[in-house]
């Protein structure tokens, strides 16, 4: 075959190859035979519901979702605080692309700077802390009853339903850090607060 090609190649100049050589049998075939991926499945999962273990997986997922739900992933990254510490955080940002209104006119200019300040005031305190310290959770109630409830508590880890049923008060959840890595938050309890056109944080120290 090979040999076929260089002349083809000699006499033509082309570089293909159209020529076929039954080269025979190189050893015994047989038929492909494959079992019915779906049957399969279902197989199993007949199998797996006549010995409870169908039963049981789904009683774990269920577990899974409730804990999941209960006691969401702690925010990873985050401590204690250890040395109390003050900075800001400055929330304006620059456009990608102009924005427009429903009629196609423009509002907003790509690379004009805004805050979100100047819009709206964050109306009330936001309390990062962990929940599954109690001395974080001890703060926080004393911190809620200080600003009357002008203060959002944001748990960072630990059973937020838990404490809304002792406390009777919404309580949130930072879902995997956003706030927290946005504002750069790194020790909690941490307390943010509006100053002017600025947020202020203030990571808390704890008393033992």
């Amino acid at each position: 075959m090979v040999m076929a090609c260089l002349l083809t190649m000699a006499c033509t100049g082309a570089g293909s190859c159209a020529w076929g050589v039954d080269l025979g049998s190189i050893g015994p075939t047989y038929p492909i035979s494959e079992a019915n991926l779906l049957e399969f499945i279902a197989q199993r999962l007949r199998e797996k519901q006549a010995n409870g273990e169908l039963a049981r997986l789904q009683d774990q997922a269920r577990e899974r979702g409730i804990q999941a739900v209960r006691q969401p992933q702690p925010v990873a990254g985050l401590r204690t605080t250890q040395q109390p510490r003050t900075f800001y955080f400055d929330p304006s940002f620059t456009l990608d692309r102009n924005i427009l209104d429903p009629q196609g006119h423009l509002m907003f200019a790509a690379g004009s700077r805004h805050n979100p300040l100047d819009v709206v005031s964050l109306s009330r305190h936001l309390l990062f802390f962990d929940a599954r310290d109690a001395r974080q959770v001890s703060r926080a109630r004393e911190l809620i009853q200080r600003y009357q409830g002008q203060l959002k508590a944001i748990l960072t880890a630990g059973s937020y339903l838990d404490l809304m049923k002792a406390w009777r008060t919404p309580v949130y959840y930072d879902q995997q850090g956003v706030l927290t890595r946005r504002l750069g938050i790194a020790q909690v309890p941490a307390l943010v607060s509006q100053e002017g056109k600025r947020l202020r944080v203030d990571e808390l120290e704890v008393t033992p």
